[in-house]
């Protein structure tokens, strides 16, 4: 094993097509390709689309495409057919492939290492790009060639299995909550619908938080924010903390185990439980508390507010322009259907086999990231 410089064994690849000439159908754009995920899965067309001059850069199947803005990102994507991207975009492929192997060179992009030190070496502050020149300077590990090999199978073969239980997980959620969505909808042609407010506790209405994160308070009280919720649950390891002072506003928004929490500005719409892990704990002013009646099966409000149906009708009540958001007045009147509690719970059910199996395979597809990445890291450093 010997460490080596990027520029040594890459080139970026700089073939431009005549715009006014230009034999290829698709492009390739910086919103196509996807946070750490190596396939393609959306691209342009020429012949409908309104494509800015800047896309130019001709590429090959089987070259690597790079994102050199916002590389934090972490924007790596491997071509399955030939086509045209942006001056923007790096396209990228091995020297001398009997010397480094072209399947491997997506994953030393992908490396811890490779992004701090683009993260290192961009320039700007609002839109920040790393030049090629720049890159050409990382230094990493290239094993001899009958291991890039083996590493190469081996994480393409991870890769392959991610996929798989990607598509297993939205598949696993489209099925079993379609039946959840049709009943929930059933419900509302009836006419068999509450405001939310009405499901409500009455010695806890709903309410925003009025909080802000900070840092370095210890023992402080944990915040939570609307990113910290992006898929159905609380990530507790990234939570900030407040000041411990306790107050009555502090009081007034003050989370219990089992509350409903919605995204109420920026993402509206986004629903999660709270934890008994974060009794105590508080909410940012882009968060609303829910804390449902116990004569009603909060799992299956919960359900509802995340169906189609309920989602549109928040989507039309969001005003703004900079900052987007609902008015919590709208909020407390969002219709809620509300059958016999049985059929609450027998749709409860439905809801969380649905969200078992996705914390299942997401905890998976976990576990495979780690391991990917410390593959790289023993491997290519």
């Amino acid at each position: 094993m010997s460490k080596v410089k990027f520029g040594d064994v890459v080139k970026d690849i700089k073939n431009t097509v005549d715009r006014n000439n230009n034999p290829y159908e698709f492009y390739v754009a910086g919103n196509h390709m996807d946070t750490e995920d190596l396939k393609i899965h959306r691209k342009g067309k020429f012949a409908t689309d309104d494509v800015g001059p800047a896309f130019i850069r001709e590429f090959k199947e089987g070259q690597v495409l790079y994102g050199s803005r916002r590389t934090y990102l972490k924007k790596v994507a491997v071509t399955d057919f030939d086509g045209v991207t942006a001056n923007t975009t790096f396209v990228l492929e091995t020297r001398d492939k009997s010397k480094f192997l072209q399947e491997l060179l997506p994953f030393v992009m992908l490396s811890d290492s490779f992004t701090q030190w683009s993260i290192m070496k961009s320039k700007g502050s609002t839109n920040p790009y790393v030049l090629f020149s720049d890159l050409a300077e990382f230094e990493f590990e290239l094993p001899d060639f009958e291991k890039q090999r083996e590493l190469a199978k081996l994480l393409w073969s991870i890769d392959a299995t991610k996929k798989a239980y990607q598509t297993m997980l939205k598949k696993t959620d489209e099925l079993v909550k379609s039946q959840f969505n049709e009943e929930v909808e059933r419900c509302y042609n009836e006419g068999r619908q509450k405001p939310l407010n009405d499901l409500i506790q009455l010695d806890r209405p709903i309410t925003y938080g009025i909080l802000k994160p900070g840092t370095g308070f210890a023992g402080g009280v944990p915040v939570v924010k609307v990113k910290d919720f992006p898929k159905g649950y609380i990530n507790e390891m990234d939570l900030l903390l407040t000041s411990p002072e306790i107050d009555a506003n502090y009081k007034r928004s003050k989370l219990i185990s089992g509350d409903l929490l919605i995204s109420i500005r920026g993402t509206v719409g986004r629903l999660a439980e709270v934890p008994e892990t974060l009794e105590g704990a508080n909410i940012t002013q882009d968060t609303a508390r829910l804390s449902i009646k116990p004569e009603y099966n909060r799992v299956f409000i919960r359900g509802v507010l995340e169906t189609p149906i309920l989602q549109q009708i928040v989507q039309e009540l969001i005003r703004g322009v900079a900052v987007k958001g609902i008015n919590i007045g709208d909020v407390r009147k969002l219709p809620i259907p509300c059958p016999t509690i049985a059929t609450q719970d027998r749709l409860a059910e439905i809801y969380k086999q649905a969200d078992k199996s996705k914390l299942e395979l997401e905890h998976a597809l976990a576990k495979l990231d780690a391991i990917c990445k410390r593959i790289i890291l023993e491997n290519l450093g």
